[in-house]
């Protein structure tokens, strides 16, 4: 037996050493392999990037396969897939032989800057600062150098999951933020009104920064840059995937959902139907589900939730029932948002989640034949709302974000914007309150409310030119006439609410087009030209021009 296990252990170390040896050309080889496997089985992915773009960034990998170290060659891989921009397919970074290292902090985004939130004990000076610097380069260059190395979904995703890869040393060297691989990094911080420069050595590898649902918690080893004497109800008790509590004062109940899963000793749906039970029996005037640490998991479990929400008749009323969504909300989550918003009267409350509406999810490794490397490809597309409806995330209709000092102080702007929020007729969806004045035939009360809700602070998430421009376009699409001549209704109503909008003007000209009118569009199209000359709307507006006066 004794030998059996030496033998074996022989062989491991063989195999390992042979991984840790990988030549160039066999580096060339898992890249085709990659990109071949990508175009027979993944080509579903090329949404958000080409196939053209795609080959064009592998060829240049594979010329400079030669000249580049391990990590770079990994982080390059990275940016080949990180193109599809789908937050589920990805290269880890933690696969042995090929670990990264970290740096012993954790970064965090605050609506007024990037800051250390949590870091070793060593550091103790560092927790709590803004990061001004990386090697002497200004944090918003750092930040335009990982974005390609990271699988962002949108903006958001970005800010919440993608901003520590400043923590790899191996990815600030690959993006040429280091001039060589180095496992002490210097970053230029602000606190208490000084600026300092504090030096971080990497951890071992294998070792990583501890963070839970986005956050490093205070322990022995590590320190968080948050008062500790108390604890914010989203920060209240983590260790489980969901908590209630009722809030007699405000006649609220609380429900904190970290995690698309059921825990072992009370399911996600016997947990909500104590929630709806307690609802009842309490003199109740309000839900507050908190998902902004949300991450995702299993959303086959998502149904009961829904459920018991539409059943809920004494919550599910408009001004009853919040939802917080915030930059962590993703995934399986999505899917939960996804569904509350179809199918209740909710007002979603703080940050634009991290996941598009509908999206391609779920992921199945693709392990490239020589480095052994898993490539995390998704596979599953995902859409709970119609084509029509997609978008780059679920946006709150209370728009509410924190800042450092309020995290520090255990202050918590984006709960107490729920709690306080009473406004009356409030229409969390005001589009849709538009588009059913106009397709009732209301024309009046439109041409009054309209205008009224453009000025009124409380709707400043909606970027009315926007949608409007978008339900003309729709229309005008649809290629027949009757629709057309309602997108010339819907453009010459933009622009009399918007009159610089080159957008309106442009898409009025094309329908003008459309039309036969062609007089009438020359005049639109020269407007939108001459409002936005040097911009892709201007050159648009040209290239039509262009066509209809030869």
């Amino acid at each position: 037996m004794k030998k059996i296990l030496f033998i074996l252990n022989i062989l491991l170390f063989f195999q390992l050493s042979a991984q840790e040896t990988i030549s160039a050309t066999q580096w060339q080889e898992d890249l085709r392999f990659l990109q071949n496997t990508i175009h027979k089985d993944y080509s579903f992915l090329f949404v958000k990037t080409t196939k053209e773009d795609f080959n064009t960034e592998v060829e240049t990998l594979y010329r400079d396969i030669p000249n580049l170290q391990e990590h770079e060659i990994i982080v390059g891989f990275s940016r080949l897939v990180s193109l599809f921009k789908y937050g589920h397919t990805y290269v880890s970074f933690h696969q042995k032989p090929f670990e990264f290292s970290q740096l012993p902090f954790n970064l965090y985004e605050f609506n007024d800057g990037i800051y250390i939130q949590g870091t070793h004990k060593d550091y103790p000076e560092a927790v709590g600062a803004k990061v001004i610097a990386i090697e002497g380069k200004p944090i918003a260059e750092v930040l335009k150098a990982i974005e390609p190395t990271v699988e962002v979904e949108n903006s958001q995703y970005f800010k919440a999951y993608g901003i520590n890869n400043i923590r790899y040393p191996e990815i600030l060297h690959a993006q040429k933020l280091t001039k060589t691989l180095q496992n002490k990094v210097t970053l230029t911080l602000e606190k208490d009104g000084k600026v300092f420069i504090q030096s971080f050595i990497a951890l071992p590898k294998g070792e990583r920064v501890p963070t839970h649902r986005g956050y490093v918690h205070q322990n022995e080893n590590w320190l968080d840059a948050r008062d500790q004497s108390k604890t914010p109800l989203y920060l209240q008790h983590l260790d489980k995937v969901y908590f209630s509590e009722y809030l007699a004062k405000e006649k609220v109940m609380y429900v904190r959902h970290s995690r698309i899963k059921d825990e072992a000793e009370e399911s996600t749906k016997d947990f909500y139907a104590r929630v709806f039970n307690e609802i009842d029996t309490n003199d109740t005037e309000k839900l507050i589900i908190d998902l902004r640490l949300n991450g995702g998991g299993n959303n086959y479990l998502n149904k009961d939730v829904i459920k018991g929400l539409i059943k809920a008749e004494k919550i599910n009323k408009t001004g009853r029932l919040f939802v917080i969504v915030g930059k962590r909300t993703f995934s399986a989550c999505q899917n939960l948002v996804n569904e509350i918003d179809n199918y209740t009267n909710v007002i979603f409350v703080g940050e634009p989640t991290a996941e598009n509406v509908n999206f391609w999810g779920d992921n199945r490794p693709v392990k490239l034949p020589n480095s052994t490397i898993d490539i995390s490809l998704s596979y599953l597309w995902w859409q709970d709302k119609p084509a029509l409806e997609n978008a780059e995330w679920i946006a709150p209709s209370i728009p509410v974000t924190m800042s450092f000092n309020e995290y520090a102080n255990n202050q918590d702007p984006v709960l107490d914007a729920a709690l306080t929020f009473n406004a009356q007729d409030f229409k969390p969806k005001p589009m849709d309150y538009i588009v059913s004045l106009y397709l009732s035939g209301q024309t009046q009360k439109l041409a009054e409310e309209l205008p009224k809700m453009i000025q009124d602070p409380l709707y400043a998430f909606c970027d009315f030119e926007m949608e409007l421009i978008k339900l003309g376009n729709i229309l005008l699409q649809s290629g027949r006439v009757p629709q057309i001549q309602a997108s010339i209704q819907v453009f010459s109503m933009v622009l009399g609410l918007f009159p610089n909008s080159a957008n309106a003007h442009k898409y009025l000209g094309e329908s003008y087009i459309a039309t036969g009118e062609t007089q009438k569009a020359k005049e639109v199209l020269k407007k939108a030209i001459s409002m936005d000359s040097d911009g892709e709307i201007g050159k648009s507006a040209k290239e039509i021009l262009l066509q209809i006066t030869n």
